[in-house]
């Protein structure tokens, strides 16, 4: 079976077509390169509003099933920024250890690395994950987060996720 991966542009910009969604490409790109397993994308771009985001999440995990779900966009400090509160309201579990570690890897490339929100939860069997809004960085997140994603999977009776270890060596225990 196909693997399912829910991508969220929240941009009011690239929602109303001003400019590409090129951080949802971007995504895309990134998981082209991670995945030898079959998977298609669910794709979403949506204004930075808190309830369009919300819904989405909750589509995309309970409607569309997609083990993982990526949202680019909504995460630093100004007043349209909402992504990391609709996660938190539409997940049963809340996974601070994936918005640490982004911000460990960013502050290494800016210092304002400090100012972004991002985060990580549960819904059922989806996990989300929060990344920042610049194509560049959401690769050097992916990066460092991905490795724990697809046992996480695992954890939540997803599907598995066989990666192109040349590229991210995911981590699973040895039975």
């Amino acid at each position: 079976m196909k693997a399912k991966i829910g991508i969220v542009t929240a941009s009011d910009r690239a929602s109303a077509g001003i400019y590409e969604d090129l951080s949802g490409q971007a995504i895309i790109d990134t998981m082209k390169d991670y995945l030898t397993s079959e998977w298609e994308s669910v794709y979403r771009v949506i204004p930075d509003e808190q309830e369009s985001i919300e819904q989405a999440l909750i589509e995309l995990a309970d409607q569309e099933q997609c083990c993982l779900i990526v949202t680019t966009g909504g995460t630093g400090p100004a007043k349209r920024d909402v992504t990391p509160e609709a996660t938190e309201n539409v997940c049963e579990k809340m996974m601070p250890g994936f918005g640490e570690l982004m911000r460990q890897v960013s502050l290494q490339y800016v210092p304002t690395a400090i100012l972004s929100r991002q985060t990580a939860g549960i819904r059922g069997q989806s996990l989300i994950v929060n990344l920042p809004g610049k194509p560049k960085s959401i690769r050097e997140c992916l990066d460092a987060v991905f490795p724990a994603i697809p046992y996480c999977i695992d954890l939540i009776d997803g599907p598995f996720l066989e990666c192109n270890e040349s590229v991210i060596k995911p981590f699973r225990p040895k039975k």
